[in-house]
């Protein structure tokens, strides 16, 4: 098999990824001023784990999982609806990111923590670049709206759940010490 195929064990892991991604969907921290779910923790951990390519298939397994009809994205929605409408963008975001985030981590034979978290710092860019995009046509609003609705509340999440998955992503590469490509 050559390098650009990928292996049935890193198709399993992506898959695996993809569902965690959507019970990430359920699994709500309910804080003020609005509720954390774990999506992009499990997303961040897939493309770290899993490297650039894999990461992404992750997310595109989950992505198609909601647009077959599971409710697996935040809220328990579903449909290709959810990805043309305003928060569309983030969701694609996850699949860029996650390419991002495992390129940038492959960058370094073992990534320490803060690598991991610049990584993740820049998938997390990457998904509000892209969803507060799409927030901004789909709603009709200006740049800086979408920004204070799509952005400003869900900073100090983020911020916990990118230290959080960056400590994850150490651990479990200790653990396991597989190398899933």
């Amino acid at each position: 098999m050559n390098n650009e195929q990928l292996s049935l064990r890193g198709m399993v892991y992506a898959s695996l990824f993809g569902a965690l991604t959507a019970a990430g969907a359920w699994m709500i921290i309910p804080l003020p001023p609005v509720p954390i779910t774990l999506q992009t923790l499990f997303m961040g951990l897939a493309a770290i784990l899993l490297g650039g390519r894999l990461g992404a298939l992750s997310q595109g397994i989950y992505i198609l999982l909601g647009i077959l009809g599971l409710p697996v994205f935040a809220g328990g929605k579903a449909g290709i609806g959810v990805l043309l409408g305003p928060t569309g963008g983030y969701l694609v975001g996850f699949i860029v990111a996650a390419f991002v985030i495992g390129w940038l981590a492959e960058r370094k034979k073992r990534a320490g923590f803060a690598w991991l978290v610049f990584s993740l710092l820049a998938g997390t860019a990457v998904v509000y670049l892209l969803g507060v995009l799409q927030l901004a046509l789909a709603a009709r609003l200006t740049l800086m709206k979408a920004l204070t609705l799509g952005v400003l509340p869900f900073l100090i999440g983020d911020v916990f759940k990118i230290l959080l998955t960056a400590l994850l992503a150490i651990k479990l590469r200790q653990r396991i010490g597989v190398n899933f490509r």
